[in-house]
This record gives structure tokens, C-alpha cells and sequence, in this order.
């Protein structure tokens, strides 16, 4: 494909496949003229989609798959059956340098799981880091990891400040992000060790970003900082903590508004913010898997059209950018940053 930018997309992920993703990548055609797209699936489904999305003539390729793994299916069988699959072909199609990078919204798992063994990891983690962007006052507030590497040492930490920050600067567009370490509180004597040597290895290395210590739980909706860094345990907890309460508030607000005769007439006046309510509680567009040796990208499962489009351009962002570089020159001065750390002594942190 003569194209600038080419862009491999699983057709069959996602709790829609075809029908939400085809029409997804031709809304993205339209945002990004440089880009042409290896589409991935059945490939009778695919062109019949095609078919009504005139404007990607020219533009996509079919490569047929003649199986899909499936949205429960296990990460490790997903791994052993998954050649010839459409998320195996995506992701294969970036490792052979067809593709710049690669967008799916299957299984989470599988794709985690397929990405590692077909591109391996470009930073010194057993597996990437999940990472969400976290609605708030002001914009978006990043923030990982929220569930795949729950035991993290210090220099795990700061490789998360890394990778986020990296991250937050193509997908959000800030110049120098700022980065903040989640605690139990903003002193420097809180919380536990490893939150405290990366405190300490942050504030010393001489990252391209700024930098501005600890943050608490109420921070992330506040966005006081650009990006926020925990484990993964930490993060999911504080995740699906969040999920639920957007959920029940929800539900009450729904009952509210449904009770009476009056208050649904007054949700029908206040249809448009509610309408705007709903899509800043959705859940985010793209999750990218940061860390490897190429750009993939998630897409939320049950993703519209223009969701998905969404996630293409997070992954065409991120493929057009310093993104890979950036994280190359922090992560030297992390090793010289540790280097340069004076040896623990026992008792010191008591």
C-alpha cells in the first residue's frame, strides 16, 4: 500500500465487529487524509460494509482471516490458536513493517497477550502497563497502571511517569506534561518504600516533563496533575471504584428524572447537558499498550463508529510522533538516576 501511513485494523474485534468498524475507519479517512488501512477479517463481511462506505475506495485492503478470537476466550488459548486470526494478523502486520500500528477492540487479554509474544516489550517490564485516561474538571488526567502489573518497585514506577507522560504528550497535546506519583498523602515521609524511592528517583533524573510529587485519590477527577503513576493493584482498585460510583450515580440520577410526570418532562428540557453528561462518563475511546516494540492500541469493546475512530487516531498520533524516542532518552536518564541514588541505609525511612 503507497500510503505514507498504513494502519491495521482487526475488523472482527469488539462486541460489533464489521458493522461499527468499517464505518469507524472511514470517519478516521476522512480526519486523516495520509492514511491507508489493512482491514482484517472475514472477508465477505468486510466488503459488504465497504459497500457502503464509498469513500474508502482506494484506501483499504482486505486481507482475509478465516477465525476470530473470541471476546471470552482465555489469553493463553487465544496465544496457542490465534495465527491466522484477524488480532494475530493486525498486530503481525506491525512487526513485519507493513503497518505503523495496529487497532483492535477484541479481548483485552488476548490482545495483550498476542502484542507481547509477536513485538516483545522496549522497556524492561514483563507486560504494558494499562493505562486510562481519567475524566476530570479540566480535560483528562492519565493514569496508569490500572491492572496488569499490580507488584511494582520503584524503577517500575518511574517507568510508568515515562511511558505516561510520553503518552499524555501525543494523545492529549501537552508541551512538558506534569507527572504526580498517587499517595496517601502529599508529604514526603507518606506512604509506602517504593513510592518513596521513585519519589526520590523523579525528583532527582532530568526527565522531559515536569515533575510535581505527590498527588492523593481526589487529585485524578481534579486533573492537578497531567499524569498520575501507581501500581496496578492501586490503580484497578481505584479504577473500578470510580466505574461503580459512575454507575449508581447514574442509576439515581435515571430514577430521579423518570420518577414523576414533572421531572421527566424536565429531563426532556434538559436533554442536551444530560447528553453531554453521559458521553464524558463513557468509557474511554482507546487504552493504548504502552512499552512495546510498536504501536497497538484497544478500542473499548463496545465501541460506535465514531469510538473507534477515536482510537485510529490515537494510534496514528502515536505513530507519527517522537513518542518511542522520548521514552528511549528518559529511560537513560532513569539508569543514570539510579546510578546516582546513594545506598539505602537500614531504619532510614522509620
Amino acid at each position: 500500500m503507497n500510503r505514507s501511513l498504513v494502519l491495521s485494523i482487526d475488523a472482527m474485534g469488539g462486541d460489533h465487529g464489521p458493522g461499527v468498524v468499517v464505518p469507524g475507519v472511514a470517519i478516521a479517512a476522512g480526519r486523516i487524509p495520509q492514511a491507508g488501512f489493512l482491514l482484517f477479517g472475514d472477508q465477505a463481511a468486510i466488503e459488504a460494509e465497504l459497500a457502503r462506505c464509498p469513500t474508502l475506495e482506494g484506501r483499504a485492503e482486505i486481507r482475509h482471516c478465516d477465525r476470530v478470537i473470541a471476546m471470552d476466550e482465555k489469553p493463553a488459548q487465544a496465544v496457542r490458536r490465534g495465527k491466522g486470526t484477524s488480532m494475530w494478523s493486525a498486530v503481525e502486520a506491525v512487526k513485519a513493517g507493513e503497518a505503523h500500528a495496529a487497532v483492535s477492540a477484541g479481548n483485552t487479554g488476548a490482545l495483550m497477550a498476542v502484542s507481547l509474544l509477536l513485538l516483545r516489550m522496549s522497556v524492561p517490564m514483563d507486560r504494558p502497563p494499562l493505562v486510562v485516561s481519567w475524566p476530570g474538571h479540566k480535560g483528562v488526567t492519565t493514569v496508569l497502571d490500572v491492572g496488569a502489573n499490580v507488584d511494582c518497585d520503584a524503577e517500575r514506577l518511574v517507568e510508568f511517569a515515562i511511558l505516561g507522560a510520553a503518552f499524555h504528550r501525543v494523545a492529549h497535546g501537552a508541551a512538558r506534561p506534569t507527572v504526580g506519583l498517587l499517595n496517601v498523602g502529599s508529604e514526603d515521609m507518606k506512604g509506602h518504600e517504593e513510592v518513596r524511592e521513585a519519589h526520590a528517583l523523579l525528583r532527582a533524573g532530568d526527565f522531559d516533563f515536569d515533575y510535581r510529587g505527590f498527588v492523593e485519590g481526589d487529585d485524578l477527577s481534579k486533573n492537578t496533575v497531567d499524569v498520575a503513576v501507581t501500581d496496578g493493584f492501586t490503580g484497578n482498585i481505584a479504577l473500578k471504584t470510580a466505574e461503580g460510583t459512575a454507575r449508581y450515580l447514574g442509576a439515581e440520577l435515571r430514577q430521579a428524572l423518570t420518577g414523576s410526570l414533572l421531572s421527566t418532562l424536565g429531563a426532556a428540557l434538559a436533554r442536551g447537558g444530560l447528553l453531554k453528561f453521559r458521553e464524558k462518563m463513557n468509557p474511554p475511546p482507546a487504552a493504548p499498550l504502552l512499552g512495546l516494540n510498536g504501536v497497538v492500541v484497544k478500542s473499548h469493546g463496545g465501541a460506535v463508529d465514531r469510538q473507534f475512530a477515536d482510537a485510529i487516531g490515537v494510534a496514528a498520533d502515536l505513530a507519527q510522533s517522537d513518542f518511542a524516542a522520548e521514552i528511549e532518552r528518559n529511560m537513560t536518564r532513569l539508569t543514570a538516576a539510579v546510578a546516582e541514588q546513594p545506598p539505602a541505609v537500614d531504619g532510614a525511612a522509620e
